[in-house]
């Protein structure tokens, strides 16, 4: 493999891995998690509820038992935009292109244990792309104001940052454009801020310090509060947890820290009044909880993947983005093949294989990035070499 195919499969499947794994915890308490599975989970777990189908007549989903969620199957709809369009992409590609692949490809859906359009599995939040931009004919780059502002757009984003490898500016801009189909407010920022994460990962050589440092350089108001707040407590950590208190005490410490952003508030199913509205102060709490997972382990894979599967509240998402910032700094190697492989196959989906489909996209978009900037090199040589030519019939004057 290239670093750029390595680095693409290591963040399609590091991603898959946590969402599948955190989709059998998700909405419940550490606490809840832990007497349910008889301690903490380690790895691939069944659903909370035999009879899933009927247990939850609102979300009739099989999550458990290695079945990626609806972020993996966004996240694989994006790549299969980038593979169309072989260019970068703004909020007229999610009308153009990603809509009609949520209600004009039926795909094999593991949570229904069916095949079925994306838009049928997809939260209410994703089901605004649809409303607003099919239905609705919104203005692409407006139509995520007024939706539900949650980790929506944040959690298929990462595909952003592949294609903007190293420049985690260019993730940053390209995330804030696209996703302002979908989502407004921390929503959004969140997405660009975890774009410009991937995006810095990615790069040859790349630190956790530099995944901090980009996220501080793009991030504002409430993200960056809170991101600021994960960096002063974490980001010194020298030694991860290497028992089950002390993760205990981790987890309790993520969320003691992120919870003066977080609008959702203390209890995840009776969220507060104020929870998922606009605000110049609040930050999704999946974004800087995974950052923290990701400093508390020293960006271990297995380590982080698992914290935030045992944190409870938004597990999947959670787990997914602690996944792929640490698989994009580790690789693909790093990514358990004992987790990859079962739940590729539960999933009826080759998770490499949409990492391998995204780099070659990468290569082709990058390929023509660097043609751009040497094209534009050359025109600020030019600009900056050309001279004033005189008047006709009149000298030139003399340099003084």
């Amino acid at each position: 493999m290239t670093w750029l195919e390595d680095r693409a499969v290591a963040v399609i499947t590091g991603s898959a891995v946590g969402d599948a794994l955190g989709g059998a915890t998700e909405g419940w308490t550490s606490e809840q998690i832990e007497q349910r599975h008889g301690g903490r989970v380690t790895g691939i777990v069944g659903p909370w509820y035999p009879n899933w189908r009927e247990a939850r007549p609102i979300a009739p989903y099989h999550k458990g038992d290695g079945h990626i969620t609806d972020d993996s199957l966004m996240t694989r709809a994006l790549v299969e935009v980038y593979a169309k369009r072989r260019a970068h992409l703004d909020a007229y590609a999610m009308a153009e292109d990603l809509v009609p692949l949520m209600i004009g490809e039926p795909r094999w859906v593991p949570e229904l244990e069916s095949t079925a359009l994306l838009l049928q599995r997809v939260f209410l939040a994703e089901k605004w792309i649809v409303a607003k931009l099919h239905y609705g004919h919104a203005d692409p780059r407006e139509a995520g104001v007024g939706n539900i502002v949650n980790c929506g757009a944040a959690m298929y984003i990462a595909p952003v940052g592949i294609v903007n490898a190293g420049d985690p500016r260019g993730a940053y801009a390209e995330a804030i454009d696209l996703a302002g189909a979908h989502q407004s407010s921390y929503g959004r920022e969140a997405a660009g801020v975890f774009a410009a994460m991937v995006a810095a990962a990615v790069a040859p050589g790349a630190s956790l310090d530099d995944v901090v440092t980009a996220a501080l350089e793009v991030a504002h108001d409430g993200t960056a509060a809170a991101l600021r707040a994960v960096a002063d407590v974490f980001r010194g950590w020298t030694s991860p947890p290497s028992t089950d208190d002390e993760e205990r005490a981790l987890a309790r410490l993520v969320r003691e820290t992120v919870a003066p952003f977080d609008s959702v508030g203390p209890d995840y199913r009776q969220m507060s009044l104020d929870a998922r509205r606009p605000s110049r102060t609040k930050s999704i709490e999946e974004l800087p909880a995974a950052l923290a997972f990701v400093l508390g382990h020293r960006g271990d894979y297995r380590g982080a993947v698992l914290a935030a599967v045992n944190y409870g509240r938004d597990t999947d998402s959670i787990a997914a983005m602690a996944g792929a910032i640490c698989a994009g700094l580790g690789g693909s190697a790093v990514v358990p093949a004992e987790w990859l492989d079962p739940i590729s196959e539960a999933s009826r989906m080759d998770i490499r294989e949409t990492g391998r489909l995204m780099a070659a996209a990468a290569a082709d978009i990058l390929r023509a990035d660097r043609e751009r900037a040497l094209a534009r090199l050359a025109a600020l040589d030019g600009l900056e070499a050309a001279e004033v030519a005189a008047p006709a019939g009149k000298p030139a004057e003399e340099p003084a």
